[in-house]
Parts: C-alpha cells; structure tokens; sequence
C-alpha cells in the first residue's frame, strides 16, 4: 500500500496550532464557532464521506493505520481533503480516549434546521425531546439507521448532534440518516404540516406499543433520559404507547426503547 504522501516532516508538537484548533472541538463552544466536528476511525470517516459530509482534514498517523485507515484516507483525499501527517504523540492528543486508529478528521457540521429536512412520503420518523447523552443518541441513530427510518429529530436538544461521542456512538451513521434540530413547538409544528402522526412513548401510555399503527406517516417521539417526556407531547393527536415492563425498573433506556418502537415498526410496514 503506498505511504501517505509527506511534502512536509510530519507534525510532532501537540502545541502546533492546527492541532490545538481540531482538539478545540471536543468542546461544544468551540464546534459552534467553527461549524465543525470531530470524527475518530476508519469507519466513521468512511461513513461520513459516503454521506456527503465535508471533511476538511484528516491527521493520520501512518505507522497505527489499518488497510481500512488507508482505504478511509485514501477516500478523504480523493475528496479534496488535507491530509495531515502527524507522529504517535499527536493523535493521541486528537483521539478519543485510548482507541486510536491513526486518524481524526475535521468535519464540516451539516445544517440541521428543520427547513432542511427533506422527507418522502409515509415517512418514519424518530423525535428525541431534550436527550442529553451523546451515548444514547447515537445508539438510538444506529437503530434508526438498521430499521430503515426516514430521519432523526432532535427536539430542545441538551446536546449538540455532532458530538464527537455521538459519532462514535453511531458508528458513523449520524451521516447516512437525515437529522435536524429545533425548539419542540418547531417540531410539532414540522410533524403537522407534514400530515405526520405522532406516537409518544411514556411510561403511563395507555396503549400497547403492539397495538398502535405505526405504518404510513408517523413519529416516534421519546422523552429524555430522566425525565421522560413533557407535557408537550401529550393531549389531541398524540397517541400515548407504553411498552410492557414486568420487573422492579419503570422504564427503559431511550436507546432501547427506540430500537423497540423502531422494529415494531419495521415489522408492521414490512421489508425496507
């Protein structure tokens, strides 16, 4: 496999600027300021490039990358990417914990305004209200990306959803599912235009989640993980489904029960 190419000596100092501006990113304030996110792995970063994501620059470690690191960087680099050698020291400064794969990239963050969403029709819907762990977005993208649904909305979102833990949480399918953000009273208002029925998920519903349609246009909607959801979500079109919980425990993680709804439903409306 040919070596990266290297017009410069690779960047040794973890004080270099360009690599103190990527690992800037993992703070919030700074992805906001700067419109861009971080993406740790191979995998992520391929993910992120056949999803028409804008990656800006990768540093790659050539010594720690695998075939796929090569095959990912490879790809960014065909895209227009800089492709940034660095020495052992600095990805370790770049990634995430100790799972270096010997590359981080900078991504551009799409826009995720409800106005941009596009949808098709009878679409499936997943509306997260006030989630505030990057973890359990991002499991609750790779359930939406397995079963085939339409988009993922972030409502009063308490986290950014591009995250870099997200990301990684998502195995990178944050970038091949269509996602958005806004206030909830946005959304409500989005899911109405759009003829788009809305089932909420509480733990005092008084319906099955086995006995609600969920085929044609529909809206799963999921409440945060300590709260559950509020009042927002409740009264005159909204469909109230419980799913059965037979322990000590009253509910279940969000990521879980989405990935129940999301099947139930991938069930009722057949193969993708």
């Amino acid at each position: 496999m040919p070596p990266l190419p290297r017009p410069d000596a690779p960047i040794t100092s973890t004080r270099n600027p360009r690599v103190l501006a990527a690992a800037g990113l993992r703070e919030r304030r700074a992805r906001e300021a700067a419109g861009l996110t971080v993406v740790d792995g191979a995998r992520e970063l391929a993910r992120a490039l056949a999803g028409g994501a804008r990656v800006v620059e990768v540093f790659a470690d050539e010594d720690r990358l695998s075939a796929e690191g090569h095959d990912a960087v490879g790809l960014a680099r065909a895209a227009g990417a800089a492709i940034v050698p660095v020495g052992g020291p600095v990805i370790d400064r770049l990634a995430y914990g100790d799972r270096s794969e010997g590359l981080v990239a900078t991504v551009a963050i799409p826009n995720l305004s409800l106005a941009a969403l596009h949808l098709p029709a009878d679409p499936l819907v997943v509306v997260l209200e006030a989630v505030e762990k990057p973890g359990n977005l991002g499991a609750v993208l790779r359930s939406a990306d397995g079963a085939g649904a339409d988009a993922v909305i972030a409502a009063d979102p308490r986290t950014d959803l591009f995250n870099p833990n997200a990301i990684r949480a998502s195995l990178g399918t944050i970038f091949t599912v269509p996602v958005a953000a806004g206030a909830g009273a946005a959304v409500r208002e989005r899911l109405a235009a759009d003829g788009i029925r809305v089932v909420a998920a509480r733990v005092d519903g008084a319906v099955a989640y086995t006995e609600v349609d969920l085929r044609g246009p529909v809206a799963l909607v999921l409440g945060s993980e300590a709260d559950g959801l509020t009042g927002a979500w409740s009264g005159e079109g909204v469909t109230a489904v419980s799913l059965p919980m037979l322990g000590v425990a009253d509910s279940l993680n969000v990521s879980i029960a989405a990935a129940v709804l999301l099947y139930e439903a991938r069930r009722q409306r057949g193969a993708a």
